[in-house]
């Protein structure tokens, strides 16, 4: 295998399409198809004397970055979707925690009330992304102080916040059936990037450290939990997303009051 031979599998795999749960067909992204060199690559490499003749394209030269953000309008139909279905009840919850936390999907679903983990300080309204004992990465998860719209929801939870390891299926439905697919940009992460895109611009530039905090890109040295609500800390960070809570909730209403119920048999996947 040369690299004649790997821009022959990129042409090919090219042309083989993904299929969604639902059945739906989208083209294969270069980054997709430059991770399945990578991983061939990597196997050639881990067999004794051999050496792969063939080098992935760096993902740098073959990821976009993506531009698509929802609005307001756009996040409360995603609400109006799941809260209607009670199937959807943890995709719902996921979409409450994404909006409140502004977090990545992995943090999302590491969410817990378990007094072991020592998350949800309900006394000083604040929530550690970072579960204890866990080590902080690169992907820094911060400690934030939580929206009053979702904090009854928060403290009504025993354990884990969203049941289930993965809403990924249910996301990629909804997503579809709402018209927002598009391709390489409307996967989990979208929350985030909206959420975030949207209280940028009621915090202001000049404050905007407090939204690099909240999304885990700059770390605080803020050691008192019951000091970050302050407007000096991420209280403004905290009323940007009670404003954009609220402006969800007026447009569908219930997206983080309506009861959501609970699976008596559900045994979620470790997530530690």
């Amino acid at each position: 295998m040369d690299e004649e031979w790997v821009e022959g599998f990129r042409k090919w795999y090219a042309r083989v399409p993904i299929v969604s749960p639902t059945g739906v067909e989208r083209e294969r992204s270069l980054s997709t198809i430059e991770a399945s060199v990578a991983q061939l690559a990597a196997a050639i490499n881990a067999l004794p004397g051999e050496a792969a003749r063939f080098k992935a394209i760096p993902s740098t030269e073959v990821n976009a970055s993506p531009t698509l953000r929802l609005t307001i309008a756009q996040l409360a139909s995603l609400f109006r979707y799941a809260i209607a279905r009670p199937e959807r009840a943890n995709l719902a919850r996921y979409l409450r925690a994404g909006v409140a936390t502004w977090a990545r999907p992995d943090a999302l679903y590491d969410i817990s009330t378990d007094p072991k983990r020592r998350q949800w300080f309900p006394e000083a309204n604040v929530l550690a992304l970072n579960p204890h004992g866990r080590r902080q990465t690169k992907k820094y998860r911060a400690t934030i102080p939580v929206a009053r719209q979702w904090r009854d929801d928060l403290d009504a939870t025993e354990g884990f916040y969203v049941e289930v390891g993965s809403i990924r299926k249910a996301w990629l439905a909804m997503i579809e059936e709402l018209g927002i697919y598009r391709r390489g940009e409307t996967g989990e992460k979208l929350l985030r990037r909206s959420v975030s895109h949207l209280a940028r611009k009621r915090i202001g530039e000049e404050r905007w450290r407090q939204g690099e905090i909240m999304l885990g890109h700059h770390k605080a040295s803020i050691s008192d939990l019951y000091a970050l609500p302050d407007p000096a800390n991420l209280g403004l960070a905290l009323s940007a997303t009670e404003a954009i809570i609220d402006d969800i909730e007026h447009r569908t209403p219930g997206a983080f009051t309506a009861f959501l119920p609970r699976s008596k048999t559900a045994t979620p996947k470790s997530r530690d």
